[in-house]
Parts: C-alpha cells; sequence; structure tokens
C-alpha cells in the first residue's frame, strides 16, 4: 500500500516537472511580440523580428532555469 501511494506522488511531481517547463514558448511569444512592434515603428521588419526570436529565446532559457 505504502509503495503505491509513493508511486503515485512520484508520477505527479513528474508531471508537475514537465508541465512547467514552458519558459522558453513565453520568451519567444514576447521576443516576436516585441520585434514585430519595433519593426512596424521601424519599418524593418525582418532585423526586428530577428532580433526579437533571438532575444526570445534567450530570456525563454533565463525564465525555465529560474
Amino acid at each position: 500500500m505504502k509503495k503505491e501511494k509513493k508511486k503515485i506522488i512520484k508520477e505527479k511531481e513528474n508531471k508537475k516537472e514537465e508541465t512547467e517547463s514552458n519558459g522558453l514558448a513565453i520568451g519567444m511569444c514576447l521576443g516576436i511580440s516585441i520585434g514585430t512592434a519595433l519593426g512596424a515603428l521601424t519599418d524593418n521588419m525582418p532585423l526586428c523580428i530577428t532580433m526579437g526570436i533571438a532575444i526570445g529565446t534567450c530570456l525563454g532559457l533565463v525564465i525555465d532555469k529560474k
């Protein structure tokens, strides 16, 4: 009985760890959004979107490590 409870608790902890690692997606969304806004303001969409993706990726990795 105790072994089954421990097994269930470990499975729940593993699921939490898997679902909490979405910082990269959040960072990418923020970076692309900011890059698109800056690109529209400066009339240089390709450069700003590319920079937004790069900055968003870095930001997402930082969010995941915390």
